[in-house]
């Protein structure tokens, strides 16, 4: 039997507690002991199941209130694992998401899924300030912490402003990390909203359908024009998107 298993103990199926209840606080004990750390995978629920002879169902349950509750994460395809302290994204700065990462001792991996040259549909020309049809670079990638999704970038790109972008790597570096080799913005713009993910979004990142996204929307100038235009998708619980200011700074309006 999987040693994390043995250790739940019994379970009192004649107690009036819910059994789901009892599973749950075992869970939650473990994590605020220190017994299973941030990071660490839970018993997948086949193994539970057998293991506590008790319903899928009923494991289900424990599993997803724990979910709702920040305690643990659940990765579709990968299982079921203890919740670490939310990664921030930054509001107010161009950051790497790879030297993020590792800054925090993980590891960083990407998969570039799209990089070509298109034309730029309504909706992106009127973002980027350019007439519909007009050639820009696309990049679709997903950013990895530890082999787990935690960010899907949709980028497109001023082919003029930066012609060698199409003829990079971005699995050896992002192109965060590109383009501020390149060029200092003069302006940025951003705006988060949440959403619920379409199912290729859910498959990219690892996701359940019906869980909930973060995404940042970041426009870039430089002299007048709008060099990026991206779309940063994070799974809801997996990360959060903060800024701090100083006081002296800034005025309310």
């Amino acid at each position: 039997m999987n040693a994390v298993v043995s250790s739940f103990g019994d379970i009192n199926k004649a107690a009036p507690e819910p059994i789901y209840q009892q599973i749950k606080k075992t869970i939650e004990r473990k994590i605020a002991a220190g017994e299973w750390t941030a990071g660490q995978k839970l018993p997948s629920e086949n193994e539970l199941v057998a293991a506590l002879e008790v319903s899928r169902m009923t494991i289900n349950r424990a599993l997803r209130e724990l979910t709702q509750q920040g305690l643990i994460n659940r990765v579709h395809g990968l299982g079921s694992f203890v919740a670490e302290a939310p990664r921030h994204a930054s509001l107010i700065e161009l950051q790497d998401i790879a030297l993020e990462i590792e800054q925090r001792g993980k590891r960083h991996a990407s998969r570039v899924l799209w990089l070509d040259q298109i034309e730029a549909s309504a909706e992106v020309a009127e973002q980027m300030g350019i007439s519909v049809g007009t050639p820009v670079y696309y990049l679709l990638a997903v950013h990895l912490q530890d082999a787990t999704p935690i960010q899907l970038e949709t980028r497109y790109v001023n082919t003029q402003a930066m012609p060698e972008f199409i003829h990079q790597d971005f699995t050896q570096t992002t192109s965060t990390a590109y383009l501020l080799k390149q060029f200092q913005p003069d302006e940025m713009e951003h705006i988060v909203r949440a959403c619920l993910p379409d199912a290729q979004t859910c498959a990219q990142l690892m996701m359940q359908a019906g869980e909930p996204c973060l995404q940042l929307i970041r426009r870039t100038w430089k002299s007048d024009q709008v060099i990026t235009y991206v779309t940063l998708t994070y799974p809801g619980d997996r990360y959060d998107l903060g800024a701090r200011y100083a006081t002296n700074e800034y005025r309310m309006r």
